[in-house]
């Protein structure tokens, strides 16, 4: 579903040296594989994550996301446009925080992105609503994200991520503001979702008792990917 290999991310800070982040990472997911990625604070973990979302732009290394080559020798292979369009049809993005629309109804929140895309409402509607119904949210359709607990409202953002049926989901410190307990629903519902819909996940997370439950654990360290 997706792989990528020897990809190399520096910054240069005005004033001082440069700093490389990523040393030459590998990394490639099979459809339906839950892998999580542990680290220290600001050892790369979501540096690599947006390196392998598209939204920021390795200085070297190969990304292909289904099938697809994507980066190549320090460059996009694909224009902006479309590498928005691969974004919006193969990956989904789920955050720490979740970025609800705070105005938007849980249902409106999922659906946004398929109408925006197609224009359709109705279809959009309807898939929301089945989304959020296989996530324990049926009774939730119509609460706007301040009626909605913190673990609800992650549910809520991982709808949003599945709305279009991508074929792999990024996520970054999901249960990073939830307690033990639904961090665990969180997890246990993301393993339903990779087996049942095929979904590969990569998941980057500071919770090693939780991402020990992954089919892969990586650690980052020293810019670098390896087994934990």
């Amino acid at each position: 579903m997706l792989n990528a290999e020897n990809i190399v991310k520096s910054y240069t800070i005005p004033g001082q040296q440069t700093i490389t982040i990523l040393r030459g990472v590998d990394i490639s997911v099979e459809p339906g594989e839950m892998v999580t990625i542990i680290g220290a604070s600001g050892s790369g973990k979501t540096t690599l994550l947006n390196m392998l979302g598209t939204l920021d732009t390795p200085d070297s290394g190969s990304i292909t996301i289904d099938r697809q080559p994507v980066f190549s020798d320090g460059r996009f292979i694909l224009n902006p446009k479309q590498l928005a369009e691969l974004r919006n049809r193969t990956i989904g993005f789920v955050f720490q925080f979740h970025h609800l629309l705070a105005d938007f109804t849980a249902a409106e929140n999922v659906a946004m992105a398929e109408f925006i895309a197609t224009g359709q409402l109705k279809p959009a509607r309807e898939r929301a609503a089945e989304l959020l119904q296989s996530l324990g949210l049926e009774h939730r359709l119509n609460h706007l994200p301040s009626e909605l607990s913190g673990g609800e409202q992650q549910r809520v953002a991982i709808a949003r991520a599945l709305m279009n049926k991508p074929g792999i989901v990024l996520a970054d410190e999901p249960s990073g503001n939830l307690d033990s307990r639904n961090s665990r629903i969180l997890y246990d519902l993301i393993a339903t979702l990779c087996k049942e819909h095929r979904t590969a996940f990569i998941i980057v997370t500071h919770n090693e008792e939780y991402a020990a439950t992954a089919d892969r654990c990586l650690r980052m360290e020293d810019g670098l990917l390896c087994s934990n």
